[in-house]
């Protein structure tokens, strides 16, 4: 796939793997609507990407919000007259044990984010992305495969969010529009920080080892990488490719896998 000129949506866009995927791909003189909550830093990497070679516009939208989902793909074409890759990448992190949750409203919240979002934001934008036989890239998560302790919000809307991809690839067979879904482990950004603890307040504080985390860099070049080539599915590292073959021979070694992934000093 050649980006020039294609009408690139991406949630998310305001930090992390959504902004460097945005300020990655501007050099290719793609035309990127980028979305996210907070306008204003949204604006600042739009204008990286416009200096980068880009064209760019920053919407602000709430993926867990259905009408904005709606308005982001209303933008996209009422700017850009079509939509070529939709990104799905807006997600919200959560870690603490199951049993120190006394509310339940924040997993929620996060099944709304997480999943819904990427439902509502692909199903406003699927006919433009139908008509130019374009993509759909939903960015999950290794813990969308396997269920990690700590994770018993975030791993369900991960395997819901990736479950949804898998079911519409099927749906969409011979109608021209590939689905992508990216897996990535641990990346060097703030989404957990900013993630929920048990109260449903900010964790503030990540309860995976961060050591050896992948840079959003790499993240990217991967992720850019799996997009050019329309490829169904990108699980990253090879760690984790092999703990996909683990995970069906001998599962008790992966799920001791998980909990060593953990911090020592608690969760």
């Amino acid at each position: 796939m050649d980006f020039s000129g294609k009408v690139i949506v991406i949630t998310g866009a305001s930090e992390g793997i959504g902004a460097e995927l945005a300020r990655q791909l501007a050099p290719h003189r793609p035309k990127l609507v980028l979305a996210a909550r907070r306008l204003d830093v949204l604006e600042a990497v739009a204008r990286q990407c416009t200096l980068a070679g880009a064209d760019a516009i920053a919407v602000r939208c709430d993926v867990g919000i259905e009408a904005d989902c709606a308005a982001l793909a209303k933008s996209a074409l009422d700017t850009y007259g079509r939509i070529d890759i939709l990104v799905n990448n807006a997600g919200v992190s959560g870690h603490t044990l199951f049993e120190e949750v006394s509310d339940f409203g924040w997993y929620q919240d996060m099944m709304r984010v997480n999943f819904m979002g990427s439902l509502w934001c692909t199903r406003h934008a699927l006919a433009a992305i139908r008509q130019s036989k374009g993509l759909i890239v939903g960015v999950a998560s290794l813990a969308g495969k396997v269920g990690v302790p700590g994770r018993t919000a975030y791993s369900p809307s991960k395997f819901a969010q990736a479950g949804f991809f898998e079911a519409l690839r099927s749906e969409l067979h011979g109608s021209g529009v590939d689905v992508t879904v990216v897996f990535p482990g641990v990346v060097a950004t703030n989404i957990r920080y900013h993630g929920y603890g048990a109260d449903g307040g900010a964790a503030g504080k990540s309860g995976l080892k961060e050591d050896g985390a992948m840079s959003v860099e790499e993240c990217v070049r991967q992720i850019v990488g799996a997009m050019r080539s329309r490829r169904r599915e990108l699980v990253m590292t090879g760690r984790a490719r092999l703990g996909m073959w683990l995970k069906l021979i001998a599962p008790g070694l992966v799920d001791r896998m998980t909990r060593a992934a953990l911090k020592k000093d608690g969760h």
